[in-house]
């Protein structure tokens, strides 16, 4: 696909990490203060994606002062020499004249952890996003291919093989932002790294643009670096699509916001209909098959909910503290209640345990089992033989609803930031990094970053008890399972400790 999109730019940063003329990777020198280089002091990883498997390089790190960190992002000349540059057209658009800042400066960086205390280390950062006073394209010479991996899917890849491209003008996506899905299609699994960079190669294309969520962008990662190891002159950008919000590092991906909104239509009409009748029980199941984002923020937005169920909580059901308890509960008082509960949620407890290898998608994910159906028959089967009490349980699936809604006007401005900040990144000869905010400015994450776990709700932070607090429930923790510790402090993010029920 042609694009003809002339943004982004770029500086040679003075605190470069690679030796350009030989490639070898070094450290400046580490302050008494400073801490261990994330990656440790050399090697390389791999990485394993459908059936895919590549050696990442090691990553590229820059320290400084009083424990100060740059993840930096690679670089087109990190292995091809001699790379022309151009003045950036931007310097001539009016709208950047009003810029105090006009290019984004070559130091910029952006803090991942902002909540520190007074003796603490600056810690990591990343390259601020943004336009460059220096591009290492001309616009003209621009050939992009966009790839969108809908929900369920990361098969967008799979265009590389059908050859199946649709050509984008500005007339073609003039009013792509109010329509729904994916306008280039989609399709399950089909990851043959050789063959789409054989097909990158051979039609002459020099920006790939990958849009999807977690499983997405550990393709993105394995293409980038099979890129990388023919050194060919082609950016790799990702952008994080995914309504679970599963993808680390970031604030939030693309399409949450307009999740979360549109599930309080199905959160409604549950409360609507668990008040019309004597012991009415609305249950809802949200998506999120390993982080319970969608189903907590829904939660804490309606303020009708009576209980939230999510995969990074456990739960039992009978017994003293269980949720059949519970329920009885709430029922006595109310005569009503509303529940939420993530599709991940208690996969444990389900029936013959079928949640295992042997029932996998195209994508090697397990397939879970409809916990809000199974939950549904054991609440109406618990309360009418045990209690003997009549319940009239609605259960609503609003998955697919959810899925197929136009992008609320912040999801809209969101994705706007996005494409200007890969656009930026790509045209200044950045390569094989995401793109999204941390701590509110946009900033340029390496792949490994990325790749390297799955964002959760931690269940010891302080938004979960929010939770909590809006439904009154209980934890749910039974006093026969004791709690691991799990330092998480090396995932970088803000969060002290995580909890594990063993």
């Amino acid at each position: 696909m042609d694009s003809t999109s002339s943004s982004a730019s770029l500086i040679i940063p003075s605190f470069r990490c690679f030796d350009a003329t030989n490639h070898r990777r070094y450290y400046s020198t580490l302050p008494s203060c400073s801490p261990t280089p994330r990656g440790g002091a050399g090697g390389s990883a791999s990485i394993h994606v459908m059936g895919n498997s590549t050696t990442i390089a090691d990553p590229k790190i820059v320290t400084g002062d009083c424990g100060y960190l740059l993840d930096d992002v690679a670089h087109l000349s990190d292995y091809i020499k001699d790379l022309p540059t151009y003045s950036n057209p931007l310097q001539d658009n009016p709208a950047y004249s009003v810029v105090k800042q006009y290019f984004v400066d070559v130091d910029d960086t952006v803090a991942e952890k902002i909540v520190v205390s007074k003796e603490s280390p600056r810690g990591t950062h990343f390259r601020r996003a943004g336009p460059r006073q220096k591009v290492y394209f001309e616009s003209d010479e621009v050939r992009a291919c966009i790839v969108t991996c809908g929900v369920y899917a990361l098969g967008g890849y799979k265009g590389f093989y059908a050859r199946n491209t649709i050509p984008l003008t500005p007339k073609v996506v003039n009013d792509i932002h109010k329509r729904v899905g994916t306008i280039l299609g989609t399709s399950r699994g089909g990851h043959d790294t050789s063959k789409i960079v054989d097909s990158i190669q051979d039609r002459g294309i020099n920006q790939v643009y990958i849009i999807g969520g977690d499983g997405t962008q550990k393709g993105a990662s394995v293409i980038f670096e099979e890129i990388r190891r023919r050194g060919l002159k082609v950016a790799v950008v990702g952008i994080p699509k995914t309504i679970d919000n599963d993808i680390p590092v970031i604030d939030k991906s693309f399409g949450f916001d307009t999740a979360v909104e549109e599930a309080q239509r199905a959160i409604s009409a549950a409360h609507v209909e668990s008040e019309s009748i004597e012991n009415g029980i609305g249950l809802v199941k949200l998506m999120g098959r390993h982080s319970g984002f969608i189903a907590m923020y829904a939660t804490l937005a309606s303020r009708d909910v009576d209980c939230c169920l999510i995969p990074e909580s456990p739960f039992y059901l009978e017994g003293p503290g269980g949720l059949f308890e519970y329920i009885g509960k709430r029922l006595n008082e109310n005569a009503h209640m509303v529940i939420v509960v993530a599709e991940g949620a208690g996969q444990e407890l389900l029936s013959g345990n079928t949640c295992t290898m042997d029932n996998i998608d195209a994508l090697g994910n397990k397939q879970l089992q409809d916990v809000g159906f199974w939950i549904s028959q054991k609440i109406k089967d618990h309360f009418s033989e045990k209690q003997k009490l009549t319940i009239n349980l609605k259960y609503i699936d609003p998955t697919y609803m959810i899925c197929a809604v136009p992008s609320n006007a912040s999801d809209n401005v969101y994705c706007t930031l996005l494409a200007h900040s890969a656009i930026h990144g790509a045209m200044a000869r950045y390569t094989g990094f995401t793109v999204g905010p941390v701590n509110g400015k946009h900033s340029c994450i390496p792949f490994q970053r990325i790749t390297e776990r799955q964002n959760k709700v931690v269940i010891t932070d302080r938004m979960w008890a929010r939770c909590l607090s809006s439904t009154n429930q209980p934890s749910f923790f039974s006093a026969k399972q004791p709690f691991e510790k799990i330092g998480d402090e090396k995932h970088g993010d803000n969060h002290v400790e995580d909890l594990a029920i063993k």
